[in-house]
């Protein structure tokens, strides 16, 4: 359990005790209070120290949480609230805490048509019943790129459960190559983002290769009724995209370092936005900024190289350098 939310377990304890005034209340009692509530919540013992919980009053009392509360010391021992009615749990919420409530409500409610954050709507509108939003203030000022007529979203309910689950499933699908639909058994492994678009990274029943499938190119999706033994590979999604762009990875390709330049007028949207973690700035004259990624050659990187057009130039390796100078001159020849 996090530290913090220990802190605030305990904060909660001691409030509990302290507003509970048919006994007097001792700091070895407020010790023995907090050790009972963590040892509640992780079912084993947690030492509470006595400078712990004098920490904990200290910082109750004071207002960086904004508590102030009027804990005194009464016959030099006992611990208890000045004020009878006092609660921490009764802090009003100021003009602040609306504010900043209200732009998360406004982020939220971007998600509103999210199949994954369909039951959110309920607790938004009781967030904004709570802060006393009015409709007039709902239109938001942070707007979140999303496309309302992509397919395949009606999707990620099933199978985030399925993952959670680690469920067998029986998959038709039909990729933009292919000339009719398939009928495949997939353990679901991970949902993947990626430029607006969902994918689902899973293992094939037959093989051992994970493949990533997009989500608009499902047709539908079931429960296997087969007797199959869910396989978890465990994917752990920093670690397997960290060599790529986007979502292609080739499980037997070893990254490469690719050598690029960029004119100088563009080069400061690659410093600020790198095209990936791996990126270094190498060197900078009148042609422009040298930049390194060490990634998989893949379709993604093609495309945002492709999308810098005549300010970018490939250098290293040969092989890329070729390919997007291929691509360059044929979409050159539709121009003619």
């Amino acid at each position: 359990m996090a530290s913090n939310k220990n802190a605030l377990i305990r904060y909660k304890t001691i409030d509990q005790c302290l507003r509970n005034t048919f006994r007097r209340w001792m700091l070895d009692d407020l010790i023995e209070a907090c050790s009972d509530a963590l040892y509640e919540y992780e079912g084993k013992d947690v030492y509470v120290s006595k400078r712990t919980v004098q920490l904990d009053i200290q910082m109750m009392r004071s207002d960086k949480l904004g508590y102030n509360a009027p804990i005194e010391v009464y016959q030099r021992k006992f611990y208890r609230y000045a004020e009878e009615d006092y609660s921490i749990m009764n802090i009003p919420v100021t003009d602040h805490d609306i504010k900043i409530m209200n732009e998360s409500i406004q982020i939220l409610r971007q998600f509103k048509d999210f199949s994954l954050f369909k039951e959110m709507n309920g607790v938004i509108e009781r967030l904004e019943d709570s802060v006393y939003a009015n409709e007039k203030d709902n239109i938001p000022i942070i707007h979140l790129e999303k496309n309302d007529q992509l397919k395949g979203l009606e999707h990620i309910d099933r199978l985030y459960h399925a993952i959670q689950n680690k469920q067998v499933l029986k998959m038709v699908y039909k990729s933009f190559k292919a000339r009719s639909e398939s009928e495949i058994l997939i353990h679901p492994q991970l949902l993947k983002e990626f430029n607006n678009r969902w994918f689902l990274l899973a293992l094939g029943n037959k093989g051992k290769l994970l493949t990533t499938f997009a989500l608009d190119r499902i047709v539908s999706i079931h429960n296997s009724k087969e007797d199959i033994l869910y396989i978890d590979q465990h994917i752990d999604g920093d670690i397997y995209y960290k060599d790529v762009i986007g979502v292609t990875v080739s499980e037997n390709v070893v990254p490469e370092l690719v050598k690029f330049r960029i004119d100088n007028r563009n080069a400061p949207y690659v410093i600020t936005k790198p095209f990936h973690t791996s990126q270094q700035t190498i060197s900078k004259d009148e042609l422009g900024t040298t930049f390194t990624i060490k990634v998989q050659i893949n379709f993604e990187l093609e495309r945002v190289i492709l999308g810098f057009g005549d300010t970018i130039e490939v250098l290293e390796p040969e092989r890329l350098r070729t390919r997007i100078h291929g691509k360059l001159k044929r979409a050159l020849d539709k121009y003619k």
